[in-house]
């Protein structure tokens, strides 16, 4: 296969040589005529030696995505080796009472712009950029041939795609889908809205949160904020709450809550549901009265212009629930901002936690599980984190 070639300006190929899969577009001598947007190139030294072998794109900062980092043929048979490799690694990792998990996570599994889930025999995919938009098909005969699923569903549905000036939009490719994906994760059962639930269905990188609170004994009452299908209220029941209450501004979501707790058989009087913006539900209660708080938001912070308004945000949140939780319970919170580190989220915990007059001790810090592998090529990849605290009110 003979792709057009990039190349690199001198001093410019340490990033690709310690396998960064991103090369950015200052980072680039010169890009031929002939070069389309999507394209798959080579990319070469200031010697003309082949280094990598990508996608390219016109739009993004993000001008090459490296998908192998030598000569390659990017066809059906390298999706097929590329998935079944990490296919095989998930089957190390994820246990035999989960039957839900991601098998690709980009950059982290080799495969730039492309996620893909399955869940049980329904297997659901992600791209996010041109050059991997191009080979769609490809990459569905692939996951045909590794997995032989009764169902393939695309949810494209992603707003990163508009800087590829790509189309958002939710297809089946392949079988039928016409009602709510079952599935386990930990022994336990649930739902997952393939077609039109957040992300792909479900929250799939925070399973070992569920387990943490599966595992350790938990007493009295919680509060589940931005709750969306219920799994971290679930797995507090399940762990020895005596009872939740889930808060989320989506009436869907709170369906799916009810529809899982009935999956698990918990009492409706136990697993209770509140429409709400979260921020005002913040708002209009501030008397400590649930024996633990877990928040979950949805990333506030989506680029490092929306730092300082992200942070913000997070502040309010965390200080008002902080003080909804009673003197010793817990008080477990999550981000899943890229663009908010882990430090940082930890140094805004503290301040919130001196203004509400709350000393947080901590029991355990969580991140993404580990079917959303960290890279040491790729630190980007890491992403989510939940601290989880017992409360003293000073």
């Amino acid at each position: 296969m003979n792709y057009p070639t990039i190349q690199l300006k001198t001093g410019k190929e340490a990033s690709v040589g310690f396998r960064h899969p991103w090369v950015f577009s200052g980072a680039i001598s010169n890009v031929p005529k002939n070069v389309q947007h999507g394209d798959l190139v080579f990319v070469t030294d200031r010697n003309e030696r082949i280094i990598g072998t990508g996608t390219f794109s016109k739009t993004s900062s993000i001008a090459v995505r490296v998908l192998e980092f030598k000569e390659a043929k990017i066809d059906q048979k390298w999706f097929e080796q590329k998935i079944s490799s990490a296919f095989d690694r998930r089957k190390i990792i994820i246990q035999n009472d989960t039957t839900a998990f991601r098998v690709v996570f980009g950059e982290a599994d080799g495969i730039p712009g492309l996620i893909i889930d399955k869940y049980e025999d329904v297997i659901v995919f992600q791209i996010a950029t041109i050059g991997i938009d191009r080979l769609r098909e490809k990459i569905i005969e692939a996951i045909k041939t590794v997995f032989s699923p009764k169902v393939i569903v695309e949810r494209s549905d992603i707003s990163v795609r508009k800087e590829e000036k790509l189309e958002a939009f939710t297809k089946i490719h392949f079988g039928e889908l016409d009602d709510v994906v079952s599935f386990k994760e930990n022994g336990l059962s649930f739902g997952a809205d393939i077609l039109e639930g957040q992300k792909t269905g479900f929250f799939l990188d925070q399973k070992d949160l569920r387990k943490w609170l599966i595992e350790h004994t938990l007493s009295g009452s919680v509060l589940n904020l931005f709750s969306y299908s219920g799994g971290t209220g679930i797995a507090a029941i399940k762990g020895g709450a005596d009872s939740v209450h889930n808060i989320d501004g989506s009436a869907e979501a709170l369906a799916l809550c009810e529809y899982n707790s009935k999956l698990n058989k918990i009492s409706e009087t136990k697993f209770t549901t509140e429409k709400s913006d979260v921020f005002d539900f913040l708002n209009t209660h501030s008397d400590s009265h649930y024996t633990n708080v877990i928040m979950d938001p949805p990333a506030l912070i989506k680029s490092n212009r929306d730092a300082e308004e992200g942070k913000k945000a997070y502040h309010f949140l965390n200080r008002a629930a902080m003080r909804l939780v009673e003197d010793g319970g817990l008080f477990i919170t999550s981000s899943c901002s890229h663009f908010l580190s882990e430090e940082d989220f930890a140094f805004l915990l503290r301040r919130a936690s001196v203004q509400a007059g709350i000393q947080l001790d901590l029991l355990a810090v969580i991140r993404q599980s580990a079917d959303h592998p960290l890279s040491v090529y790729f630190p980007e990849a890491v992403y989510l984190k939940s601290f989880i605290f017992r409360v003293h009110r000073l």
